[in-house]
């Protein structure tokens, strides 16, 4: 190799905490398609079924976008999701829901507190990995769709509001048992957050975000946090 490939290599050389980083957010894609094609069939009617099932599509293309994206990067898409699986699959497992209205708020809830989280991690990102991470986000229309099914709800029978406050509590708690565990094993992602945020008070200033955000996203819906 020349010292000019030498050079180029070394300039393009991604680092691990971009590819963890990408390969976390590829795979959270990926499982979310296969839990909205499967919450799809919980739907109460054919409507809410193509709804949930239209933004699946979105979810798989997200992914794919990602994966060329890590491959751009030199990385093997498999190998960069890969460290993810076990941890996401079981909490996916320990919270899966028993019908419709736990479906609207496991993906109101907690995919609203990773999609925050995500968003805050890609400041830390250079611009073209940035702007991608940002772009393929849930957008609003998935947050708002999952919203007003859970006031319509709540206003048909108040009782509703005290069992999802519940599972929602369950939902960011076996969230947040698995993201330790992740945090743990992932050092070069959680250098790139500790760094990014500069010390340890810009670590608790994000965590303190991320807590208020979720507060606002419950209160909204008449959710208790």
């Amino acid at each position: 190799m020349t010292e000019v490939s030498k050079t180029v290599s070394e300039v393009f050389q991604p680092s691990p905490a971009v590819v963890e980083l990408l390969g976390m957010v590829a795979y959270a894609e990926l499982l979310a398609f296969d839990r909205m094609a499967a919450d799809a069939r919980l739907a109460p009617d054919l409507r809410r079924r193509a709804v949930l099932s239209e933004m699946a599509a979105v979810e798989i293309v997200n992914y794919r976008r990602l994966e060329t994206r890590l491959t751009e990067h030199g990385a093997d898409p498999d190998r960069a999701m890969m460290p993810y699986v076990a941890a996401l699959q079981e909490y996916h497992e320990l919270t899966e829901p028993k019908d419709w209205l736990e479906a609207l708020a496991k993906a109101y809830v907690w995919d609203g507190i990773a999609d925050d989280f995500f968003r805050e991690v890609a400041a830390f990102l250079l611009p073209e990995d940035r702007d991608l991470v940002l772009d393929v986000l849930h957008d609003s229309q998935y947050e708002d769709f999952a919203a007003k099914e859970i006031r319509a709800a709540i206003a048909a029978d108040p009782k509703v509001a005290n069992r999802l406050s519940m599972w929602a509590r369950r939902l960011v708690g076996e969230g947040l048992s698995q993201a330790q565990r992740m945090a743990g094993d992932r050092i070069a992602l959680t250098v790139l957050i500790v760094e990014g945020s500069e010390d340890q008070a810009g670590v608790q200033a994000l965590l303190k975000r991320l807590t208020a955000a979720h507060t606002a996203r419950m209160a909204a819906v008449g959710l208790n946090n």
